[in-house]
C-alpha cells in the first residue's frame, strides 16, 4: 500500500522504473533540499528548460529564510543582484512598500510564511520543476567516481531513489557530497593548509547554531505563556539585556531594543538573539540527516527556555509564539551557520577576499557578498582558538568553489562550498547563498544541455548567462544594473581590465568602480597585458597620461590583432563607433568603448584559477 502511494505521488511528471526493491525516479537535475541555495538553483534550472526535481524534508521552500525562520537578511542591500533582487521586489510588492527595515539588524525583515509563499508561487509557475516534501537524503549512488543518484528516506523508513544527470547538494551541512565520498573539511583550519594568517589550528569546532522562533505581540492583557520547558535555567539568559540580572557583562541595550533586533511586519519578531540568547552549540554534522532529529530537541528546548524567560522575567506574557507562522512559531529546522565544506576545484580563503587583485580568482566570480566575517562561538563549552577576523571589502565567490575536486556529476551550492572556516563567516549569509544557488543552477543547466561535466564548462559561459539575468559577477556598488553601461563594466571588471577599490565599511562593505574617475593610460595597458600575458603591441607613442578616445580605438585594434593571430581566425570587420574625439574618457566610457570595439570576447577562456587563454 505504501509503495502504491509513492507511485501515484510521482507518476504525473517523471519517468518511473518499478523494481522489487524500491521506486526509482529519472530526472535531468536533482536538487537535494529546497533550502536557500537549493530553491534558487531549482528555479534557475527550470527557467533554463531543464527537468528538475527538488526533494525537501520540511514542508517549506527557502531554508534559512523560511523553515529556519531567519527572516531578517544580512548584507547585500546595495547589490541588487539576480534572484536576490527578484526576491526583494516580490517582498516589496507584497507589503506595498520598499522600506522593510523594521528590525534594526537588517534592511529587509519579513514573515517566513510570506517568503515561503513567494518561492512556492514561483515554483508552481515552472512546468519543468517538481518539489517533493518529507524525505531526507540517505545514500548517494556513485559509479566510477561520478554521482548518478540519491536514495531518500522519511521518518517512517519509506525510501525511493532518484537518478539524475546532475545532482546539486543544497544541504546546510554538506550531506550529499559526504555520502558521495568527496573530501571535505569540518571545523577550524590549520593555517598551513588554509594559507591564512588569521587561522590558528585545526579543530572540530563549528559555529553555534540557533533554533529560531517567530514571536507575536497579542496585545496588552493577553497571556500567551508557554509551559516551563525541560531543563530551564533562568541564569542561562542573564546578561541578554540591561533589564535583567547579570553576573558578568550585560549586552549594551534594554529588553525592547533586544526584541526590536528582529522586528518583523505585523507585530511579529524574529527570535535569533546571539548575546546570551538562543544560540546553542551542537555538533551532530556527521550523523545521518534523519537521525539528527532527536538530537535537535535540546536546541529547541533552549529557545523555548528563552521565550519562557522573556515572558516570566520581563513580564512579556502578551508576546508569544506566532500561531499563524511556520510550525506555530517554532522553526522547523535549526539555523546552521556551518557544516562540512567540500574540497573543491579551488578553495576560497580570506586572502582572496582581502586582496582580490593579488590573485586571479576574482575573474571567475559568480555571486557577490558584502557582509563582514561573522562567527558565533559564545556557546561552545570549552575554549575556542583565538580567531581574529580582518576587515574586508565586498567580494565575489569563484565558480570553482562549487565543484568538488574529485567527484563528477555533483555541484555544491549552500554553506558547503569550498571555502575556509574563516571565509565561511561571510559566504554563508542568505543573499550570498541565494546568488550562489542561482549560479549553481546556471552551471548545472549548461552541463546538462552540453552533456559535459561541471568542471568542463567554461567560466565565461556561466558568467555571460548570469549577466543576462542582471546578476553581478563583480561587486561594484556604484554602477547598477539599471545603468546602460552595467554589463560592460561587469565584463571588463571581471577580467581586471578596469578595476575597483574595495573599502571595509562595517556591516556593509563596498567595492567602488568610480565610473566618473579617470584611469592612467599606462595602467590600462598594464591591466590588459597582465590579463593576456603578453606585451601589447601598440605603435603610437603615448601622448597623454590619461586615456583618450583614439587611445581606446588603438588598444582595441591591438587586442583584436593579437586574438586573431593566437586563435588563427580571419580578421573581422571593425565595428563602426562614434567619431573619434580628443576627449579624456572616464572609466565607464572606456568600458563601453572597449566592450563594443573588441570583437572577440567569446574567445577569452578563463580557467577555474582565473588564468586567461585565447582560443
Amino acid at each position: 500500500m505504501k509503495r502504491n502511494i509513492l507511485v501515484l505521488l510521482f507518476s504525473c511528471v517523471f519517468f518511473l522504473v518499478k523494481t522489487s526493491a524500491q521506486l526509482i525516479i529519472q530526472t535531468d537535475a536533482l536538487v537535494v533540499r529546497a533550502g536557500t541555495g537549493g530553491t534558487a538553483a531549482a528555479l534557475q534550472l527550470a527557467r533554463s528548460g531543464v527537468q528538475t526535481l527538488v526533494v525537501e524534508p520540511t514542508n517549506m521552500m527557502g531554508g534559512m529564510l523560511t523553515a529556519a525562520a531567519v527572516s531578517c537578511t544580512d548584507g547585500n542591500h546595495a547589490l541588487p543582484s539576480g534572484i536576490w533582487e527578484e526576491f526583494r521586489q516580490a517582498l516589496y510588492k507584497h507589503y506595498g512598500k520598499t522600506n522593510l527595515g523594521s528590525g534594526w539588524v537588517s534592511n529587509l525583515c519579513f514573515e517566513p510564511k510570506v517568503a515561503d509563499s513567494i518561492f512556492k508561487a514561483w515554483a508552481k509557475n515552472e512546468k519543468k520543476l517538481q518539489v517533493r516534501y518529507g524525505f531526507y537524503p540517505h545514500r548517494a549512488i556513485v559509479t566510477k567516481n561520478r554521482i548518478t543518484g540519491v536514495v531518500f528516506i522519511n521518518e517512517q523508513k519509506q525510501t525511493f531513489q532518484v537518478n539524475a544527470k546532475i545532482v546539486i547538494d543544497a544541504t546546510d551541512l554538506g550531506d550529499v557530497f559526504a555520502m558521495a565520498g568527496a573530501a571535505y573539511d569540518l571545523g577550524t583550519d590549520d593555517p598551513l593548509v588554509s594559507l591564512e594568517k588569521e587561522a590558528v589550528k585545526k579543530t572540530d569546532i563549528i559555529q553555534d547554531l540557533t533554533w529560531a522562533a517567530v514571536l507575536k505581540d497579542y496585545g496588552t492583557g493577553s497571556d500567551r505563556s508557554i509551559p516551563k520547558p525541560f531543563g530551564y535555567n533562568a541564569q542561562e539568559y542573564y546578561c541578554s539585556n540591561t533589564d535583567v540580572p547579570c553576573n558578568d557583562k550585560h549586552w549594551n541595550g534594554d529588553a525592547k531594543k533586544m526584541l526590536d533586533y528582529g522586528k518583523l511586519p505585523n507585530n511579529k519578531y524574529m527570535l535569533n538573539w546571539p548575546a546570551h540568547g538562543n544560540d546553542y552549540y551542537l555538533n551532530v554534522v556527521e550523523k545521518k540527516p534523519v537521525e539528527r532529529l532527536k538530537d535537535w530537541k535540546v536546541a529547541q528546548d533552549y529557545t523555548l527556555g528563552f521565550i519562557y524567560f522573556l515572558q516570566q522575567e520581563l513580564g512579556w506574557k502578551h508576546i508569544g509564539l506566532a500561531d499563524d507562522e511556520v510550525n506555530k512559531g517554532m522553526a522547523l529546522i535549526p539555523y546552521h551557520r556551518e557544516g562540512r565544506r567540500v574540497q573543491g576545484v579551488v578553495r576560497f580563503n580570506i586572502n582572496h577576499i582581502k586582496q582580490p587583485y593579488q590573485f586571479n580568482l576574482y575573474r571567475t566570480g559568480i555571486s557577490v557578498g558584502d557582509y563582514p566575517v561573522d562567527h558565533h562561538h559564545a556557546r561552545y563549552p570549552g575554549k575556542v582558538p583565538p580567531l581574529k577576523f580582518p576587515p574586508i571589502p565586498s567580494f565575489n565567490i569563484p565558480l570553482g568553489a562549487l565543484i568538488p575536486a574529485t567527484i563528477d556529476g555533483l555541484i555544491v551550492c549552500d554553506k558547503g562550498i569550498s571555502v575556509t572556516n574563516i571565509a565561511n563567516g561571510t559566504t554563508r549569509l542568505q543573499p550570498v547563498v541565494l546568488l550562489t544557488g542561482q549560479a549553481a543552477g546556471v552551471l548545472a543547466s549548461l552541463s546538462i544541455q552540453q552533456n559535459k561535466q561541471p568542471r568542463q564548462i567554461q567560466v565565461q559561459q556561466v558568467q555571460d548567462r548570469l549577466l543576462a539575468l542582471k546578476t553581478y559577477i563583480v561587486p561594484f556598488v556604484d554602477v547598477l544594473p539599471t545603468d546602460a553601461s552595467w554589463q560592460a563594466v561587469q565584463k571588463l571588471g571581471s577580467l581586471g581590465i578596469l578595476r575597483g577599490k574595495g573599502i571595509p565599511e562595517a556591516w556593509a562593505n563596498r567595492t567602488y568602480f568610480y565610473p566618473d574617475s579617470k584611469i592612467g593610460y599606462l595602467e590600462l595597458i598594464r591591466n590588459i597585458e597582465q590579463l593576456l600575458g603578453i606585451e601589447l603591441k601598440i605603435t603610437r607613442k603615448v601622448e597623454s597620461i590619461f586615456v583618450l578616445d583614439h587611445d581606446v580605438e588603438e588598444i582595441a585594434e591591438a587586442m583584436n590583432r593579437h586574438i586573431e593571430k593566437v586563435a588563427n581566425i580571419a580578421p573581422r570587420k571593425p565595428v563602426d563607433g562614434p567619431p573619434v574625439k580628443m576627449d579624456i574618457l572616464n572609466k565607464k566610457e572606456i568600458a563601453n568603448r572597449l566592450y563594443n570595439l573588441v570583437l572577440y570576447w567569446d574567445r577569452f577562456v578563463i580557467d577555474f584559477d582565473g588564468n586567461c587563454k585565447i582560443q
